[in-house]
């Protein structure tokens, strides 16, 4: 695996690695480092060997300090692989974007017949466009388009993250057949049921993720104002990493709202420690823009939540209301922070709403969860290493032998 996150966090990579070493499989990942220093270069993790390469130094503001870090990291990962893969050649090499140019990373391992897959988390050149708005976009949008169909291209496999980017990206840089959906469902192996441990009369609100505009926070933030009027021991906490600006931005909203005693910033959490912090709020919340990038951008949150006994309020985006709907999420209208509220006072009042969101999120994930879905990835890899499809990924691995590295 070859991935420019921090590989302890991220849900997705650490799930598509920890399976693979759990069939038998030799799994390397190439990954960066923590930002407190305090990680090794070199650390086994649950059977994984993960290297981690560079360390992210700080929150780019800028698309040139982020293309330079990713960029830096394209080339220490060429180097890794193509030192490594002479002492011993590797069967498969699994890239996660972003950049999607990070598959080239493979290129010596390619000529010597390893298989790629590119997994494509985000689609590169909608999320700039909402990142970094600017008078160019329509330049840069055009060049990061063609280096998506180019990396596509160079790739044996595309895995995208859900079938409404699918669709996208068959329309622009990829056949249908060389393409799959693999949706970022929760691991059941690390968000299994929790106990509740926490005691005391707070109502907790809870939102982990990244702190992106198109999360649209501050939307959150002002519902949580309005219903703090009714709550007064009510608490939002927010988890998860940002840049400065926004972070500045939102710490302003709170302290304009009168909210510094309530809404918590609380940092970046490791993956084992998130089924515990929801297990022990209320509420999950997603208020996601609906007219941004955060339209088609799955909400692994939302069965994060379901699969720990809470209810999730969420608002009304497409892709979400493509794979949930009212019986399991309670939707508001997207950007509007008076409907918000709304929808979060009634979970917080009405127990019958509350229990069937919670009954029918448990339902929706105990038969959408990874574990009905690992086997459709084995299959993949069994398939490139193989040259065969396997109906048994793991008797075809155990009879011969594939070594998964990479």
């Amino acid at each position: 695996m070859v991935t420019h996150s921090v590989y302890e966090s991220d849900n997705r990579v650490r799930r598509y690695a920890e399976t693979l070493v759990k069939r038998g499989d030799e799994v390397e990942v190439l990954a960066i480092a923590k930002r407190d220093g305090k990680t090794e270069p070199n650390e086994t993790l649950s059977g994984v060997t993960v290297h981690r390469l560079q360390q992210r130094m700080s929150n780019e503001q800028t698309k040139w300090s982020y293309a330079y870090q990713l960029m830096r990291f394209l080339v220490v990962s060429a180097m890794f692989l193509t030192r490594n893969g002479r002492q011993r050649p590797y069967d498969l090499i699994h890239v996660h974007n972003i950049p999607d140019f990070l598959v080239l990373s493979a290129w010596y391992p390619k000529l010597r017949g390893a298989k790629l897959i590119l997994d494509i988390h985000d689609i590169v050149p909608e999320l700039f466009h909402n990142k970094f708005p600017s008078r160019l976009n329509r330049f840069y949008v055009f060049v990061l388009k063609l280096i998506e169909k180019l990396s596509a291209r160079f790739a044996d496999h595309v895995i995208i993250a859900n079938d409404l980017w699918k669709e996208t990206i068959i329309g622009r840089s990829v056949s249908k057949e060389k393409c799959s959906v693999v949706l970022n469902h929760v691991d059941p192996a690390i968000f299994y049921r929790r106990t509740r441990t926490r005691n005391d009369d707070k109502l907790i609100v809870i939102f982990p993720g990244t702190l992106q505009w198109h999360q649209g926070l501050d939307v959150g933030i002002k519902a949580f104002a309005r219903v703090r009027e009714q709550f007064p021991n009510a608490e939002f906490h927010i988890y998860g990493p940002g840049g400065r600006a926004i972070q500045e931005e939102l710490r302003k909203l709170v302290e304009s709202l009168g909210l510094n005693d309530c809404v918590r910033f609380l940092g970046l959490l490791r993956l084992e420690q998130v089924p515990q912090i929801i297990a022990d709020a209320d509420i999950g919340v997603v208020p996601k823009r609906a007219d941004s990038f955060g339209n088609e951008a799955y909400s692994t949150k939302i069965m994060e939540f379901m699969s720990q006994g809470i209810p999730v309020v969420a608002s009304r985006t497409k892709i979400d209301t493509f794979y949930f709907d009212d019986s399991n999420v309670r939707f508001f209208t997207s950007g509007d922070d008076h409907d918000m509220a709304d929808a979060m006072l009634e979970v917080i009042n009405n127990f019958q709403v509350r229990n069937e969101l919670i009954r029918n999120g448990l339902t929706y994930v105990e038969c959408h969860g990874w574990g009905r879905q690992k086997d459709r990835y084995l299959d993949l890899v069994d398939s490139l290493t193989n040259n065969q499809q396997s109906s048994n990924p793991v008797a075809v691995a155990h009879a011969n032998g594939p070594i998964v590295r990479g």
